[in-house]
C-alpha cells in the first residue's frame, strides 16, 4: 500500500506545543489523573475547534504509532474566546478488548 505524504498545517509545531503545554498544565494541576493513565503512553491531541491540526495529528498517529504503547487522546479547545480561557481538556484512554 502506498504511503501518502502528510502535509502539515501552517505553524503545526508551534500550535501543537501550545496545546501540549495546556494539557500538561491541566495534568500537573490535578496529578491524580496520572493514576488513571497507562504507563509509557502516546498522547494524541485532538483540538475540537482546529480540524486541520486534529486531522494532521490523527494521520501522524496512523503513520507512526507504536503497537506496544497505549494511546491517550486529549480533546481541547485550540482557540480560546476573547473573554474566556481554555476549557479543561478531556482525556480519553481506550480500553483494550479481550480477544
Amino acid at each position: 500500500m502506498a504511503q501518502t505524504k502528510i502535509d502539515p498545517p501552517i505553524d503545526v509545531v508551534e500550535r501543537n506545543i501550545l496545546l501540549t503545554g495546556k494539557i500538561i498544565q491541566f495534568l500537573m494541576d490535578d496529578p491524580k489523573i496520572f493514576e488513571a493513565l497507562p504507563a509509557n503512553f502516546e498522547l494524541v491531541i485532538l483540538p475540537d475547534d482546529d480540524s486541520a491540526i486534529r486531522q494532521y495529528n490523527l494521520e501522524l498517529l496512523d503513520k507512526y504509532a507504536s503497537e506496544d504503547k497505549p494511546i491517550v487522546f486529549a480533546r481541547i479547545q485550540a482557540h480560546p474566546d476573547s473573554l474566556q480561557s481554555y476549557g479543561k481538556p478531556k482525556i480519553f484512554v481506550p480500553l483494550p478488548i479481550a480477544a
